[in-house]
């Protein structure tokens, strides 16, 4: 695997402070490999290894920590001196009332903690009651398409490209690049996605309406970068499978995914109005794997594909990102990170004048001078106004 420098260039200032590092993201993106290259730069400094406990609650080795107290008495008996030790914690979210723990160390103890875990409900709750204002979070990805050129060591043109057509269907879950065929990468991906599916929703939120969730599910994985509202989508089973399904119910099942990060949601925000506005959506998938393993027998969305990839390579960045809303139409994205801010529009290939006019006269009602962007799969440069026109596949191995 890579050395994944873009996280770890953010996590490693924290190193030896006592604020608890947590490390976020879906399952299979990566932290574990993450947590192990910390650990390699410990070592590296010069911490013996006596001083870095490392627990993937993940192993059976360690089934027998199930709460709080049995994590209490297992590190207790481990720090045996007033050095500093290293806690590292990989899928915490696995031990009961965890969190008590955690506190419990920062305060008695001479320790660095590092924990993940694949839902977002980590730092709600009781976590944000015990040790609010004591944690920095970073929140991790799959890997970007610049991520897999470098660990592919693809450099030539027209690898980029063969490689980028298979990123666009397959994804960027790190595992899958080990795998050798196409047979093996879907059952690979189906076992992640149904591990997400029943440890972090199901058994989780205790759902009851299997059928119906999975229904749901399907539909949202398989029309990625769509406008979605509750009404929509009841009308859409009213008409489709001939069911009732509630607003309220709706709104669960996509908050449970959500919060388990296999899709991640868009606001919308008023570009005149500089505000978010409620109600409609737009959610595009952590991985595009996960379309394609539920996508069987339906026609590829290759410009949904695109803009899913944009948004995600965005969201890596360390952009804030949501729908631009104007009066007349929208802008597929409006992206802000600290005091900066672009605009992006998504197509996949710019094939007539129509379609030139679109997408950048999507433009013309936006009176401020930030940059705007508009991404196709076009070699050549169609730049005008002073609207950029960027090679998507260019743009993502830009360094940033």
């Amino acid at each position: 695997m890579i050395i994944r420098e873009k996280y770890l260039s953010k996590i490693r200032p924290f190193y030896d402070q006592d604020l608890i590092k947590v490390i976020m993201g879906v399952r299979r993106c990566g932290k574990s490999v993450i947590l192990l290259q910390i650990i390699d730069e410990l070592k590296e400094k010069g911490i013996p290894d006596s001083q870095i406990i490392y627990i993937n609650f993940e192993y059976e080795d360690y089934a027998f920590i199930k709460n709080d107290m049995d994590l209490h008495n297992y590190i207790k008996d481990k720090i045996v001196n007033d050095n500093k030790y290293y806690l590292i914690f990989d899928e915490i979210q696995n031990v009961e009332h965890w969190e008590k723990a955690i506190n419990s160390f920062k305060a008695s103890k001479n320790v660095s903690i590092f924990i993940t875990g694949s839902n977002s409900d980590l730092l709600s709750g009781e976590l944000a009651t015990h040790i609010a204002g004591r944690y920095v979070s970073f929140k991790t990805y799959p890997f970007t398409f610049k991520e897999v050129c470098k660990l592919k060591n693809i450099t030539d043109r027209k690898d980029v490209e063969e490689a980028f057509n298979d990123y666009m269907i397959w994804g960027g879950m790190p595992q899958r690049f080990m795998m050798t065929d196409e047979n093996q990468i879907r059952t690979y991906l189906s076992d992640v996605y149904d591990s997400i599916i029943v440890k972090d929703i199901i058994k989780r939120f205790n759902i009851k309406d299997l059928d119906l969730f999975n229904r749901i599910v399907e539909y949202i994985v398989t029309t990625p970068s769509q406008n979605f509202s509750a009404q929509s989508l009841s009308n859409y089973f009213a008409n489709n499978d001939n069911r009732e399904v509630s607003k309220i119910t709706l709104y669960n099942y996509l908050e449970y995914m959500t919060r388990a990060m296999i899709i991640n949601k868009a606001d919308r925000y008023d570009v005149r109005g500089k505000r978010i506005l409620i109600g409609k959506y737009k959610y595009y998938l952590t991985d595009l794997g996960f379309g394609q393993i539920m996508n069987i027998g339906k026609r590829p969305q290759l410009g949904a594909y695109l803009e899913n990839i944009v948004y995600n390579e965005l969201l890596s960045r360390g952009y804030d990102v949501k729908i631009g809303n104007l009066e007349n139409g929208e802008i597929d994205f409006v992206a802000m990170r600290f005091k900066e801010k672009i605009y992006i529009q998504v197509a996949y290939i710019l094939s007539d004048d129509n379609v030139i006019e679109r997408e950048f006269g999507a433009f013309k009602n936006i009176d401020d001078n930030y940059p705007k962007y508009v991404l196709t799969l076009d070699k050549f440069d169609f730049s005008q106004n002073g609207i950029i026109h960027k090679n998507v596949i260019d743009w993502l191995l830009e360094e940033k």
